[in-house]
């Protein structure tokens, strides 16, 4: 299906990361700045909004982190080009040279002093020449090991361990062995299988980093006396699929790393990957705030296993679902792109079904809709720490 040689066409970016989506986006620094952004991106067609809740009064590890994802989420390779508007200069300015170091285009607007009226009309004008200078971007052969390809499964029931996550597995097996950058985590869902993810890691010190993220969550579980993750961990949802425990939930979930793959890398949350191979990430479990870490983190494309059912997509990155759950696909087959369902009726063997998921991969890669993306799915959800001062 895929090997060293095979190619699709992509934007490549400054910093020569590859993309398969060319957006101009307009980035709120702070929830008070989204409504300028929604005017923005009204006003001038081509550009996206994303708006979002957080940005005023966070601090220390939780502010480095709002910074991270935002300098993230401009720098990825699926975006051409950003506006940036915040409330004040300072945190402007930072995000704005957050996202010009990796050569992109990019304006910064701040409102106070200005106003709604100035701000918008003046980000209007900038965002109207970067789109235009962006419509011209043409895309490019490039290698496939030049796509970052990130993953985590949501709604699961017991076909996701049998079926769609070792789809995602058997595709990340031959991915890995080409020299991909792949992204896994949902650390809470780890849980009672953490030991088998730590016997993949390549070195002790790899051992030792994704040990401490894990703990890491342990000790938030243990500080606020939780002695079980009742109706979040597994959901609802998922006891009605079939699964009574985290730990058979983390068992199906570890099925996504596949049976070649090694831990090359540990990195904290929105972090960005040095080197090619597989890497875990410390990250929530709710859907779209893991997509949207994984896009923070510079990944292009997103394998999204489920088994009951998630119409969860994102506003930069492609979101390609895989399931297996013959019932999901008949109910829930606009969100569905690649049925695996022949695994459970035995009319599919898991190389095919991992074949099936990379063909998909290669079709979105060169410039195809996911169903997220024709639904118009763009859940941008930031990850909080804290509560604000």
């Amino acid at each position: 299906m895929i090997n060293k040689e095979t190619t699709f066409m992509g934007y490549r970016r400054a910093n020569g990361r590859v993309g398969i989506r060319n957006h101009v986006i307009i980035l709120p620094v702070d929830d008070i700045s989204n409504a300028a952004c929604e005017a923005v991106a009204n006003n001038i067609k081509g550009t996206m909004a994303l708006p979002h809740p957080y940005g005023r009064l966070q601090f220390g590890a939780d502010l480095d982190l709002h910074f991270r994802t935002l300098i993230g989420t401009g720098t990825n390779p699926n975006v051409a080009a950003v506006i940036v508007i915040g409330i004040e200069e300072g945190w402007t300015k930072k995000i704005v040279d957050g996202i010009a170091a990796s050569g992109k285009p990019v304006l910064g607007y701040s409102i106070e002093m200005h106003g709604d009226h100035e701000t918008i009309m003046n980000a209007s004008r900038g965002a109207r020449e970067l789109v235009q200078a962006a419509s011209e971007i043409q895309r490019e052969v490039c290698n496939i090991s030049e796509l970052w390809v990130s993953t985590k499964c949501g709604e699961s029931d017991t076909t996701s361990g049998c079926g769609a996550n070792p789809t995602v597995g058997n595709a990340f097996d031959k991915l890995y062995e080409l020299g991909s950058t792949l992204c896994f985590g949902e650390t809470t869902e780890l849980t009672g299988g953490e030991q088998i993810v730590a016997a993949r890691c390549r070195t002790p010190e790899v051992h030792d980093q994704f040990m401490t993220m894990f703990n890491r969550y342990q000790e938030v579980i243990d500080r606020h006396k939780t002695s079980d993750l009742s109706d979040s961990q597994p959901t609802k949802g998922n006891i009605a699929g079939g699964l009574t425990t985290i730990e058979e939930k983390a068992l199906g979930n570890i099925q996504k790393i596949g049976k070649k793959c090694m831990v090359d890398g540990v990195l904290d949350k929105a972090e960005t990957p040095t080197s090619s191979g597989l890497w875990f990430m410390d990250s929530s479990s709710a859907a779209a705030e893991m997509v949207t870490l994984c896009a923070a983190s510079g990944y292009a494309v997103h394998f999204f296993p489920t088994g009951q059912g998630n119409v969860v997509g994102n506003p930069i990155v492609p979101v390609i679902k895989i399931c297996a759950n013959p019932r999901t696909v008949r109910t829930m087959g606009e969100h569905v792109d690649v049925d695996t369902s022949g695994l459970l009726q035995r009319d599919l063997n898991m190389d095919g079904a991992g074949d099936k998921l990379l063909e998909m991969m290669m079709r979105t890669a060169n410039g195809r809709l996911t169903a997220a993306e024709a639904l118009g799915h763009r859940e941008f959800v930031l990850t909080r720490l804290y509560e604000s001062a």
